[in-house]
């Protein structure tokens, strides 16, 4: 029988700390989570390979190393309140549910809100809520946000996901043009917004977010 908490264990010291994951907070709370609670039971044994597990209909869960490069970058703090946007599983909430006061799922789906919901609740994940709604608009009526984080790669930022952000508040993504993906931080100063590339990673792309196609006469 495949041992979990051991996978995890390597998965922080042999992909992670390696590969300047230093954060502590970060690294103790996704040793915590069981990954293989968030894939059917027939891709359990994969669920700690440092690679994006497809799920059909164009869900995955985010390899470990990416997303701890995201979530090291978003600097969250036990007092922030998070926006999350692209977590068609609840593995990334219920990692971000233990570094952060509140985190919101934002899902299109009133079905996958219901399943998410009942999975974050057998966590005991109590700080994790999902939302559903248009994830390009994100929650205007909750916002601010001090953190949003996009789980998938994305060729541009929506505008609406940035101006819900609180002042000094950072939206992080994974940003990718065609090119080589770069694990981005957009900080709100005021009415705009600093951005920074600060790490590079690959992930799928967040379909959701995918512009609309602007028809040229």
């Amino acid at each position: 029988m495949e041992d979990h908490a051991e996978a995890r264990r390597r998965m922080v010291e042999n992909q992670l700390k390696p590969n300047r994951i230093t954060d502590r907070r970060v690294l103790a709370a996704m040793g915590a989570v069981p990954r293989e609670l968030f894939v059917p039971p027939a891709l359990r044994g994969a669920a700690y390979v440092d690679e994006d597990l497809p799920l059909g209909d164009g869900r995955f869960l985010v390899e470990p190393l990416a997303f701890a490069k995201l979530l090291q970058a978003a600097r969250i703090g036990p007092q922030d309140v998070v926006l999350l946007v692209g977590d068609e599983t609840g593995y990334a909430a219920a990692v971000v549910a233990r570094l952060a006061a509140t985190v919101i799922v934002l899902v299109a789906s009133g079905e996958l809100a219901a399943e998410l919901d009942g999975r974050l609740g057998e966590l005991g994940a109590a700080n994790a809520v999902v939302q559903t709604g248009d994830p390009r608009e994100g929650l205007p009526s909750q916002a601010p946000f001090d953190v949003v984080l996009l789980v998938g790669s994305v060729r541009e930022v929506p505008r609406p996901l940035l101006e819900q952000l609180g002042e000094g508040g950072r939206l992080v993504a994974v940003v990718s043009d065609g090119r080589p993906g770069e694990v981005t931080v957009f900080t709100r100063i005021g009415d705009s917004w600093g951005r920074v590339a600060v790490d590079d990673a690959q992930i799928p792309e967040l379909v959701a977010l995918r512009p609309p196609p602007r028809f040229t006469f």
